[in-house]
């Protein structure tokens, strides 16, 4: 018994170091794409691996540390296997999160087994990622395990000796969060932000995966790289992946556009909720409120571009109004664009209530007015877009809590009240100009059930072209008739 007792305590202190540990890599810089700036930066990092003496020769000491950041799916963990792929050297690697996993304490040991087996076969590289879970601002004694795994990796790097060659990569989605003493000069001298890629980036990003799929002339890496703005690289991935089995699930001899818009609408819209049977009138409403979203969206130039609506159960929605972001639009976001987005978010609250009512209205716009209130709180709070009443100041809450009097704190609420309830005017002034468009946008989903902005655009001026009276099919739903 003791015996077999011994053997679990052992394996559970035993280190266990996987994903190409000790080894080189099989990931190069050709196999990373949409992320060029940040491959020239860490070529100098390959250069010292591969020939030290070179710039030991003169003078110049080897970077102990090198951080990246950024955001999940991005290539942090691709790009730093690919550096020691280039230069030739071992990779070892540890998830931040593993290292205290089974016992208060442990982690300290695991580091300095990591380190030793680096040491052992320098040149080499050490690759941390998630390194905020164990690398964050040390707390009190409550994290005394916490705090001795980040002491131990700090004295690692404090010990390294020139000939060593040894060098640590880090990677974290939360740098903001990180210890000061551990991204001081000295430790990790050398941060890279690794950013979303723009569309350039994603289209080369697209190029190396549609590489690797059978595919025929339909396909355009360019314009999914125009309709997938936000999309990293692991995103991208996954795009092409789902169309492939698209494809073979339709038993395609190769992956068509068709497959790709197919399983974009899948990842960005959802999954269809099959088994979900909607009444009539419940078909009808939800017909709306999707249609006041969409018809706001046609109707404001500064908001995102409409992609698609649909009626069709995804997800836990009974139906869904989708935009696509501008590409050209990263980095900064106008106050005019911001406001327009409230309007679009207040649409489909806004529809229900002029078809049917105030006393009427479903909860189905409670996810909308949640995302209005929170534009609204980022404008006024952090962005400095209120009014004189409340001026260009920053009203952001710090963990120890509101920071100015109570009196301010009101004039505050009042401002973001004040510029929902603006968004909701202006969403209902639009819709009840153009009632005629919403009962055709309407009647245009029960239809067909999902349109893009495209067919919604020609199915709004189709009637206008007719000249004949708008559908109304919250009538025919309230009389019981079957619906188109």
């Amino acid at each position: 018994m003791y015996g077999r007792l011994r053997g679990m305590f052992d394996n559970l202190f035993e280190t266990k170091y996987e994903d190409f540990n000790g080894r080189v890599p099989d990931v190069s810089f050709n196999d990373i794409r949409g992320v060029d700036e940040a491959r020239e930066e860490l070529q100098t990092v390959v250069d010292f691996l591969a020939n030290p003496e070179k710039f030991q020769s003169l003078g110049a000491k080897l970077p102990k540390g090198v951080l990246l950041t950024g955001p999940p799916g991005t290539g942090k963990t691709m790009l730093a296997k690919a550096i020691a792929n280039e230069a030739g050297v071992p990779f070892f690697y540890a998830n931040g999160s593993e290292f205290d996993e089974v016992f208060v304490g442990l982690g300290a040991k695991r580091v300095r087994e990591l380190f030793a087996s680096a040491k052992r076969n320098s040149p080499a590289v050490v690759f941390i990622d998630e390194i905020d879970s164990i690398g964050t601002k040390r707390q009190n004694a409550s994290f005394y395990g916490h705090n001795q795994t980040l002491n131990q990796i700090l004295a690692e790097m404090d010990g390294f000796k020139t000939f060593e060659s040894v060098i640590v990569i880090a990677a974290t989605n939360h740098a903001e969060v990180l210890d000061k003493a551990l991204v001081r000069p000295g430790r990790f001298d050398l941060k890279i932000a690794i950013h979303t890629p723009d569309v350039k980036g994603r289209e080369e990003i697209l190029k190396l995966y549609l590489g690797r799929i059978v595919h025929d002339g339909s396909i355009d890496a360019h314009t999914i790289a125009r309709n997938t703005p936000g999309m990293v690289g692991a995103d991208l991935e996954n795009l092409i992946n789902q169309a492939a089995i698209t494809a073979g699930v339709s038993k395609a001899v190769a992956v068509a556009m068709e497959h790709v818009d197919y399983a974009k609408d899948k990842i960005v819209m959802g999954h269809e909720w099959k088994g979900k049977l909607m009444s009539i009138g419940e078909r009808t409403c939800t017909a709306y409120h999707e249609g006041g979203h969409a018809l706001v969206a046609l109707k404001s130039p500064a908001a995102d571009p409409l992609y698609k609506a649909t009626i069709l159960p995804k997800g836990q929605s009974l139906g869904s109004t989708h935009q696509m972001p501008n590409p050209d639009e990263q980095y900064s976001t106008s106050r005019e664009k911001l406001f327009a987005q409230m309007c679009v978010c207040m649409g489909g609250r806004v529809a229900e209530e002029l078809i049917y009512g105030k006393e009427k209205v479903t909860t189905g716009a409670s996810q909308d007015i949640s995302v209005a209130t929170r534009i609204a709180e980022q404008m006024i709070k952090v962005c400095g877009m209120g009014s004189e009443n409340v001026g260009t100041v920053d009203y952001s809450e710090t963990p120890q809590g509101w920071r100015y009097s109570e009196a301010t704190k009101s004039a505050v609420e009042a401002e973001v009240r004040g510029l929902v309830q603006a968004a909701y005017d202006q969403a209902k002034q639009m819709l009840a100009e153009n009632i005629e468009e919403l009962h055709v946008v309407a009647d245009s989903l029960l239809k067909h059930e999902t349109l893009s902005a495209e067919q919604l655009r020609k199915a709004i001026g189709d009637h206008k072209a007719s000249a004949l009276p708008a559908p109304n099919p919250s009538l025919r739903a309230q009389e019981g008739a079957p619906l188109p």
